[in-house]
């Protein structure tokens, strides 16, 4: 039986193939001279018409590749379409015929050049052409780079040129089509790439990246990308996305270190990484002689190894015979788990992958890293801006690898200018003191990527990832993040202080939201077989944000986070706003709970390093690094001092070693050192690891003596519950602490009497279903007025039959509150409200507030209050209240502010002031004068003190001696100073009650209008009695020269000499100082030489004395006290006769009581605001 030939498969319909053919044929050929050159056919351009409408009408619309792969078997690309261009490239505008074939040329290359993308919707049509296309394009690639007799590049610049030139509001719909196209053409070059997965027949030398750079840099692509990138927003507006992706594939995989080296180190580099390749290969082949096989053991060698279990396991090959670890090892080799592997989505490798490393040329190197320093300079800020604000309104151009691209090629570029000062910094070193010093460059060049949108931004951008685990959108994210992070840190060192307050600024902001240190705790906890340079993202984003917040941290002791607990219970709050506390869960007791609760999640925004710092120490943290640790002898030095970095944190920072004590870390980080296979000993990071392994092992080996039953532990990953017990021997002690209601106070203007006040708090009780606690304070005060009724009718009845047993029980004895019943008692201590109505009603409470304290009824509240408030809340239990004045009566009530409250509020404004000693058990001083003594006080103590002279001079021959009255007074000194610390002087501290007293109020305006009237009156004498200084007499001046030297301190009291005046003199200048606010004010039209040498610096300077008391603690007597003597001095100079007018203005200009004009600027200057 003869076999049939097989039958030739056709992979293109036959038709299809005729029709492309004969086009492709009809477009023109080679001449048959000599020259070779292109020839175009008779109706060339419309051939090029006809075949972009095979491939828009029959591959682009049914979805197939058969017109591609015709055209790619005819190569129609190298052999007629490149030559074209060559032809018509340097052809003028003015030949339209020319232009239109070398624009129908452009619009046939970019569908055969556009990238061939593998994807789980492949038709087996595209599987068939897919492989074949993608070769194809690789060999269009080289041919248009490596097209000798003219640059294929530029010429197609020139097409899209004029279109450029003209200004963007005049453009049509056709010239934004030529410059798109274009720019799609050069994408197109950017992307194509050598497929892994096919041959390719010689060394490729024209479709790597260092071709691609090579030849755009040769062919001026990268000055038009610049151009169009400087004065995009202005000029160019749709081409961001796609410039966007040129840069993403020219920059994807680079080395920014690398790219950055000195001229002088990149050669010595190559030869280091020679090097390093050459040892791996020596310890590959050292490795595998060992295992190798020998003439001698052709037949092999099969082994039975016996086990703790008495069972018994086959083992083969030679290098078992070296031991019980060798064959150990040879046993765990053979072992093999079938992991189950479940479908997932087909993705291109290829496709959007920055991970994967290129090296580049030396001319490459140095032409890319020419264009990214010139890039930097004119077009990040612009592009980047661009670009930010087309993905936030999601714009129709935006793909769904622009974002990916956008924060990778974020990354990428921060790294470079952190990667390009440095190399700047290196040159300038090395050529210190050949040139002159520069100024450092600001961060200002890549501040479009600083600013709080792109934060905003960035974080939406990996929330989205992690919620959609689209895991290679998030590397890039965390990628970008971590630049963010490492160039604010540069920021902070930089020698402008402009850049640090921006890198305070952005830390601030960066550290201030607690979803940002949840999300990256949740990244690294996460991790779960996402890929290598995931777990290389995720742990280096968890070190430097780690380290940063660490350095902030201690920077900023008072450091603020937000947290979001607070907005949730508020939300939900305004999803149910009439639902009562019974129907919101049970959770509290009443609505002050909500607003203790509320308080103290405010109080735990202060953020502690420490407790932050012990939820990245968990189990999941640590399996995390111990996969990366597995890779270890693939990571670079960095990455290795990371994970010892962590460990390190672990084991020592934190105690929490226990984590680590687990076989198999404990084998992985054994195996490290000792081998087979570990770290190399020339290495730097091997000193470090093993001192740290060394203790790691240290502490093991000391906690199985202390707690034999971590054995059983080593086996298992470590739970919270027993963490602790593991690592301290004890369980964590836990205080839980019951905590009595918040303080409620009634919001000032709801409620004026005690009538109004009452009937807001039970009205909200009644509200809450809290009807019986009414009833039961309403009884405890009926029964305690009949009670303390019937003692005052009592003790009357005594104070008329024995006035001395009356006076010896004036006191009412205090009446007891009991609750009825346990949930009364609770009610007691949870219940705001109720304990709002209690003080509203007199009770008291006796000792410590605690569940079940004693509550009592003071001796001091008269039957009639009782009855009083007994009636009022009969009253308004009866007939509550649903609403006052439309508003919910809960509503009108707040949290009582405490002493704590007011030192938060105030703590930012406070944090930077100097408060002296930093001592926090001692007083450095006193803090307060103490109160004025009234003159009753101070007649009395000027009658003790003439006493105590006349016994001290009776006594004096038989005193005691010195010895005896130094230590006496020494101890008189302690005890006032002592007493003088604890004076919370009346000045400036008054009960609260004060406040709002009515008649306090009336006093006082009635002596500020009397103050103001005399002042009015002293200013009005002032005006008609001024006159020249000259006119007085010698006579009347020296009669005034004895009133000179009584006031004489008030001149000098600003002074520098009046420091040196005796203490008792001192005293009593400053009182004069602070409260004859009339005398200073008038002082100014004195003519001191002193003071006339200082000019006025301030409005205190000019409307005052030159050293002003201190607005904190002015060290003055009262107002009324001084006003009172000035009202004296007044009246008596006033009845004096012989003392005239003349007489009078002479005393006042020289003592610096002169009652002239103060004027400025034309105006008179009155003190009636400073009385």
């Amino acid at each position: 039986m003869e076999i049939e030939p097989p039958q030739a498969v056709e992979v293109v319909d036959p038709e299809v193939r005729s029709y492309v053919y004969s086009l492709v044929t009809a477009l023109g050929g080679t001449a048959g001279n000599e020259t070779g050159r292109y020839v175009l056919g008779d109706d060339a351009l419309g051939c090029l018409r006809d075949l972009k409408k095979w491939l828009r009408f029959y591959d682009e619309k049914l979805n197939r590749m058969d017109v591609a792969r015709c055209l790619a078997e005819c190569k129609l690309l190298n052999g007629d379409l490149v030559p074209i261009i060559s032809l018509y490239g340097d052809a003028e505008q003015s030949d339209k015929h020319k232009a239109r074939i070398m624009l129908a040329c452009l619009e046939l290359l970019v569908p055969l050049t556009w990238p061939v993308e593998v994807h789980g919707q492949m038709t087996f049509n595209h599987h068939r052409h897919t492989p074949y296309l993608q070769y194809s394009q690789v060999e269009y690639k080289r041919g248009i780079l490596g097209f000798a007799p003219s640059p294929i590049l530029r010429a197609l610049i020139r097409v899209g040129l004029p279109s450029m030139a003209i200004p963007r509001s005049e453009r049509s719909t056709r010239d934004e089509g030529i410059i798109r196209l274009m720019l799609y053409f050069f994408r197109n070059i950017a992307v194509i790439s050598s497929p892994p997965n096919l041959p390719i027949d010689s060394d490729d030398d024209k479709a790597t990246r260092s071709a691609t750079i090579n030849a755009f840099q040769q062919q001026d692509v990268f000055a038009l990308l610049l151009t169009m990138c400087s004065n995009m927003g202005n000029d160019f507006t749709f081409q961001d996305v796609i410039i966007l992706e040129i840069l993403f594939n020219l920059v994807k995989g680079v080395d920014v270190d690398q790219l950055f080296k000195l001229n002088e180190r990149a050669g010595t580099i190559k030869t280091d990484d020679l090097q390093d390749i050459l040892q791996k290969e020596d310890e590959l082949n050292r490795e595998h002689s060992k295992n190798a096989p020998t003439r001698h053991g052709r037949f092999g060698t099969m082994i039975w190894v016996k086990r703790d279990d008495e069972k018994l396991s086959t083992v083969s090959g030679q290098d078992v015979l070296k031991g019980d670890r060798a064959t150990f090892l040879k046993m765990d080799k053979t072992k093999k788990w079938n992991k189950p592997k479940f479908k997932r989505e087909v993705v291109d490798p290829s496709s959007n992958n920055f991970n994967l490393k290129v090296r580049l040329t030396s001319s490459a190197t140095k032409h890319l890293r020419t264009f990214v320093e010139e890039f930097l300079d004119s077009g990040f800020n612009p592009l980047f801006t661009h670009l930010r604000k087309a993905i936030e309104r999601e714009a129709d151009r935006v793909t769904e690898s622009t974002s990916r691209q956008f924060w990778y090629a974020v990354s990428w570029f921060l790294h470079a200018e952190r990667a390009r000062r440095e190399h700047q910094k290196e040159t300038r070193q090395r050529s210190k003191g050949t040139s002159r010093e520069i100024e450092p460059d600001s961060f200002s060049l890549v501040a479009s990527v600083l600013n709080q949108e792109t934060f905003v931004g960035l974080n939406r951008f990996m929330q989205h990832s992690i919620d959609f685990k689209d895991w290679q959108d998030l590397t890039a994210g965390m990628k970008c993040l971590t630049q963010i992070l490492l160039t604010v840190q540069e920021m902070a060192i930089s020698p402008l202080e402009e850049d640090q307050e921006i890198a305070e600024n952005i830390q601030s902001r960066i550290f201030y939201e607690e979803t940002t240190h949840d999300r990256v705790l949740s990244i690294l906890r996460n991790y779960k077989d996402q890929g290598f340079w995931y777990l290389d993202a995720c742990t280096e984003l968890a070190h430097v944000f780690l380290r940063m917040l660490e350095q902030y941290s201690k920077q900023n002791v008072d450091m603020q986070v937000r947290s979001r607990r607070r907005a949730r219970r508020k939300q939900a709050q305004a999803a149910v706003p009439n639902q009562n506390e019974t129907e919101a869960g049970g959770e509290h007791d009443s609505d002050t709970e909500d607003i203790a609760e509320a308080h103290q999640t405010v109080t735990e925004r202060s953020f502690d390093f420490k407790r932050f710092s012990v939820r990245f120490c968990t189990q999941k943290s640590v399996d995390t690094f111990v996969a990366l640790t597995k890779y270890y002898r693939e990571l670079d030095s960095e990455q290795l001092k990371r994970a010892h970095r962590f460990f390190y944190r672990v084991a020592f920072k934190q105690d929490m070693s226990v984590l680590l004590f687990r076989v198999d870390i404990i084998s992985l980080l054994f195996k490290m050192i000792k081998g087979p296979e570990g770290l190399d000993p020339s290495k730097p990071p091997f000193k470090d690891w093993e001192e740290l392994i060394r203790q790691i092992f240290k502490k093991l080996v000391r906690k199985l003596g202390e707690r034999p039953e971590l054995v059983v532990e080593l086996l298992f990953s470590k739970i919270n519950a027993t963490v602790f017990y593991l690592e301290y021997g004890h369980e964590k002690q836990t205080m839980s602490e019951s905590r009595p209601a918040t303080e409620l106070e009634l919001k000032p203007g709801s409620a004026s009497t005690l009538d109004e006040k009452i009937r807001i708090v039970v009205s909200a009780l009644i509200q809450e279903d809290k009807k019986p606690l009414v009833k039961w304070l309403s009884q405890v005060l009926g029964s305690a007025a009949s009670e303390r009724l019937s003692w005052e009718m009592e003790a009357e009845a005594r104070a008329t039959s024995s006035p001395q047993e009356q006076s010896d029980r004036s006191k009412a004895p205090s009446i007891a509150v009991l609750p009825e019943d346990d949930g009364c008692r609770t009610a007691m201590f949870r219940n705001a409200r109720l304990r709002l109505l209690m003080r509203l009603a007199g009770l008291e409470r006796l000792d410590e507030d605690v569940l079940g304290a004693s509550w009592m009824i003071p001796s001091s509240v008269p039957s009639s209050n009782l009855k009083e408030y007994h009636e009022l809340i009969e009253k308004h239990c009866e007939s509550p209240a649903e609403d006052i004045d439309g508003v919910d009566p809960r509503d009108l009530m707040r949290r009582k502010r405490t002493a704590a409250d007011t030192d938060s509020s105030r703590h930012e404004f406070t944090e930077n002031v100097n408060f002296g000693s930093d001592s926090e058990g001692e007083d450095d001083g006193v803090l307060f004068p103490p109160n004025l003594p009234e003159r009753s006080k101070a007649l009395k103590t000027l009658k003790q003190r003439r006493r105590r002279r006349r016994r001290s001079d009776d006594a004096e021959e038989s005193g005691p001696d010195e010895a005896v009255l130094e230590a006496r007074r020494t101890a008189r000194e302690k005890n006032a100073l002592e007493r003088q610390r604890k004076i919370k002087s009346d000045l400036y501290v008054h009960a609260s009650d004060d406040e709002s007293d009515e008649e306090a109020d009336i006093e006082f305006f009635a002596k500020e209008e009397m103050r103001r009237q005399a002042q009015a009156r002293r200013v009005a004498e002032a005006l008609e009695t001024g006159m020249p200084e000259n006119n007085t007499t010698k006579k009347k001046s020296k009669a005034s020269a004895g009133r000179k030297r009584k006031v004489k301190p008030v001149l000098e009291l600003d002074d520098d000499d009046s420091e040196a005046s005796p203490p008792k003199r001192r005293r009593s200048d400053e009182v004069i100082e602070s409260d004859s606010d009339g005398e200073l004010m008038v002082g100014i039209g004195s003519t001191s030489p002193r003071r006339s040498q200082t000019p006025p610096t301030s409005a205190d300077n000019i409307f005052g004395s030159e050293k002003s008391p201190s607005p904190m603690f002015p060290w003055s007597v009262g107002v009324d006290q001084m006003m009172a003597k000035l009202q004296g001095k007044d009246e008596a100079s006033a009845d004096n006769g012989e003392s005239n007018e003349d007489e009078g203005e002479d005393v006042l200009s020289g003592t610096g009581r002169t009652r002239r004009r103060r004027t400025m600027g034309g105006f008179v200057i009155g003190s009636d605001s400073d009385s």
